[in-house]
């Protein structure tokens, strides 16, 4: 059966320069490896997130986005100045409670929430996801490859 690997965006798999992407200031403009908004702030991913990204895809893993911000076509512009886009099948991106999302990922992709495992760094969030049975782990200083395979590892 199918597993879906979820992931929240602001501080799991970038730092928009210690806030929220929708606290950034557009226009956006690629610099080397990195964004910058209007006002000059960096915005980053974490080191290991093209890898993981990668790395799931090869092994033909589906991922999805659950993120509640209130600015979601900028994080969508993020998305794409970072090519990271395509790696998701699922993007769960508006201002919304995380059942909202898990519930329409369940809906959109068949996989029931026992085979999801889902990445964030608010603890409420990890707790309303878990609440449902999806495997939620907190990650306390955005996502690496340790984290990742040991969550995918307890879902066999």
């Amino acid at each position: 059966m199918d597993k879906l690997v979820v992931f929240d965006l602001d501080f799991t798999l970038w730092d928009a320069g210690g806030t929220w992407c929708d606290c950034t200031n557009p226009p956006y403009k690629r610099v080397n490896n990195h964004v910058v908004d209007s006002y000059g702030s960096q915005i980053v991913l974490y080191p290991e997130v093209r890898s993981i990204l990668e790395d799931l895809t090869s092994e033909n893993i589906i991922m999805a986005l659950a993120s509640r911000t209130s600015a979601p076509s900028w994080a969508r512009q993020l998305l794409d100045l970072f090519e990271i886009e395509d790696f998701f099948a699922y993007q769960e991106i508006y201002p919304s409670s995380k059942i909202a999302h898990f519930n329409q990922l369940k809906k959109d992709s068949g996989i029931p929430f026992n085979k999801m495992v889902f990445f964030d760094d608010e603890m409420r969030n990890i707790q309303e996801v878990g609440s449902l049975g999806v495997h939620a782990v907190y990650v306390r200083d955005g996502i690496n490859t340790s984290i990742v395979k040991k969550a995918i590892a307890s879902l066999k």
